[in-house]
């Protein structure tokens, strides 16, 4: 089940300590784990073979010209052009694998900080931007070890080639060097480029994927208001600065690789009008001509490295958007245990911003434990936050909220959850089957109890109905929402805990099937502490304390025949009738 999303950016100040990419750049690469190492061993090794090649096709020539046999050389030079290809077909595979690995791991450490974080997530980010995150971003982080592989493969070509051409003489090497430094400074420009316009780009879709999320939730009143083609113009208004990120990336890619094929071919040249000066002078071989050239062209290669860095820079881009969640704090959990108790339910001074404004402001409530509170007010006087503050699923800005004397926030995860049990207005029903979304929990209920719960829940004649009764799937079982909420409080009546919340849990259903539950769930005797949202005025009238919540306090608390009494208490139920009231 999930809440309605609370808006908790201002709750808490975001912790950055987590938020360099270096640390899920780290986890990539735990993931890839030895593939990483074998594809750096591959990727190196294929670097070397091809700086060996150059100098045994010269040393082939050298003896040809010379009328020595060279049948040596060249097989050895055939063999290198082999391994080669060898070397290259086995690294693009493991670089495949190195990237689906990294990528897991990247989407399950990021996917297990979502769920933690729970609806603070959604209010903080967004449905569709943390997918775009999630699907796009991931994947591509996950190229990170690969490209951080070829990266090193790609640097060793130019730093083997200039110390070869330092073998063959050493003011070959000079003359490289000397022009070097442009080369040095048209990389480190073209990375922080491609940096500025990925980052851009991902934001971009970031909008979109959020724009689209919203449209698909809200598809039915779109259509009944006949708006799609403005909600299609309004998804897709950050179009064209994606559009515009999209070809200044393309930009800033050639305009590196227009001037490195300016500045390399002229420090080629000038290695080989070197070269051949030496060659006139008898300081070197014909051979050593052909080796220098062709180490010049390695020791130049500005375009694998250019590829190699653009690759790199969209994975620690990606990186960056996924530390931005993770760094997002969640919620911290403790080691007590609840003592023996009733399911006492205390909020202590409780205070809690959203939007800038004090929604709850000092709110003091005690539950006493098996007893019934329904929290009535008007719209936006934070009933569903305080639901939320009741079972942890917020956390408020001061004071605490205590179950049988224990601070939520001092519990296990695992005994918090087992503790509190909650329903919700629209509930996200999970699982494959139907009786899978009712026994969804750390426990698991028996297929007697999934029963029980259907049929406390007035959802078992629905059930009935199925082609397959609980094992239909999801996906096959049709559904009103008020029998969706039936399900989700089957579920929540499944799992007996201290505790149970029902946020608004009863809205959608029919008056009859209403009372029934009600006539259920707020009987007397031995049962967990009850907190209801209630919009209906027949359900406070069976709660056993009304707390009626306004501008962010508890104005009054009591029986609901107590505060009928107030005319303003009456027009929180406008719709009702005092008949209706008193029952």
């Amino acid at each position: 089940m999930t809440a309605p999303p609370q808006d908790l950016s201002d709750s808490h100040p975001q912790d950055l300590s987590d938020s360099h990419p270096h640390d899920l750049s780290r986890t990539a690469l735990r993931h890839a784990g030895v593939r990483c190492a074998v594809l750096c061993v591959l990727s190196t090794t294929g670097t070397a073979a091809g700086l060996l090649l150059p100098a045994a096709l010269g040393r082939a020539l050298d003896l040809l010209l010379a009328g020595a046999p060279a049948a040596g050389w060249v097989a050895r030079a055939a063999a290198l052009v082999l391994l080669l290809a060898l070397l290259d077909a086995c690294a693009s595979v493991l670089a495949g694998t190195v990237d689906a690995h990294a990528t897991a791991g990247l989407r399950s450490r990021v996917t297990a900080h979502v769920l933690a974080l729970g609806p603070r997530a959604l209010t903080r980010f967004g449905a569709g931007d943390l997918v775009a995150r999630l699907v796009g971003n991931a994947a591509q982080a996950g190229t990170g070890p690969a490209a951080f592989a070829a990266l090193l493969a790609a640097l060793a070509g130019p730093v083997g080639g200039v110390v070869a051409l330092g073998v063959v003489d050493p003011w070959l090497a000079a003359v490289f060097l000397a022009g070097a430094p442009v080369l040095a400074l048209l990389l480190r420009a073209f990375t922080r480029d491609t940096s500025a316009c990925v980052a851009e780009y991902q934001r971009e879709q970031g909008r979109i994927a959020s724009a689209l999320a919203e449209a698909v939730d809200g598809r039915r009143t779109i259509a009944a208001a006949g708006l799609q083609d403005r909600e299609t113009a309004r998804i897709l208004r950050p179009l064209p600065a994606l559009g515009r990120a999209g070809h200044r990336m393309w930009r800033v890619q050639g305009r590196a690789a227009a001037q490195a094929v300016t500045v390399g071919p002229l420090l080629q040249l000038a290695v080989v009008a070197v070269a051949g000066f030496l060659l006139s002078r008898h300081r070197i071989s014909v051979g050593e001509v052909l080796a220098a050239s062709r180490y010049a062209v390695l020791a130049t290669g500005v375009g694998v490295l250019v590829g190699q860095l653009a690759a790199l820079t969209r994975a620690r881009a990606s990186a960056r958007r996924l530390a931005e969640v993770t760094a997002f704090p969640a919620p911290a959990y403790g080691t007590r245990s609840l003592p023996p108790g009733p399911g006492l339910l205390e909020l202590r001074g409780i205070t809690a911003h959203r939007g800038g404004r004090a929604v709850l402001d000092g709110v003091d409530l005690t539950v006493p434990g098996g007893t019934v509170l329904a929290v009535v007010g008007r719209s936006g006087t934070g009933k569903s936050l305080l639901a939320a503050l009741a079972g942890r699923l917020a956390d408020p800005d001061a004071g605490e909220v205590l179950l049988d004397r224990v601070p939520l926030p001092a519990l296990p995860h695992d005994e918090l959850r087992r503790a509190v049990t909650c329903a919700f207005a629209r509930p996200a029903l999970l699982g494959t089957t139907v009786e899978d979304t009712i026994a969804f929990g750390l426990t698991t209920p028996s297929p007697a109890e999934v029963r029980t719960a259907a049929r406390r829940a007035r959802a078992e004649a629905y059930i009935r109905r199925l082609p397959d009764g609980c094992a239909t799937r999801l996906t096959d079982s049709p559904r009103s929402g008020g029998e969706a909420q039936r399900l989700g409080l089957a579920r929540a009546f499944a799992h007996p805990g201290r505790l149970l919340i029902l946020d608004d849990a009863l809205s959608s259903l029919d008056t009859v099937t209403e009372h029934h539950i009600t006539e259920s769930l707020l009987a007397p005797g031995p049962g967990p502490t009850r907190l209801i949202v209630a919009h209906r005025a027949a359900t406070a009238a069976r709660a056993d304390t009304v707390a009626w919540l306004d501008g962010g306090r508890v104005r009054a608390a009591g029986t609901h025949a107590e505060l009928w009494r107030d005319p303003e208490y009456r027009a929180v139920f406008a719709t009702r009738l005092p008949e209706e009231a008193a029952r």
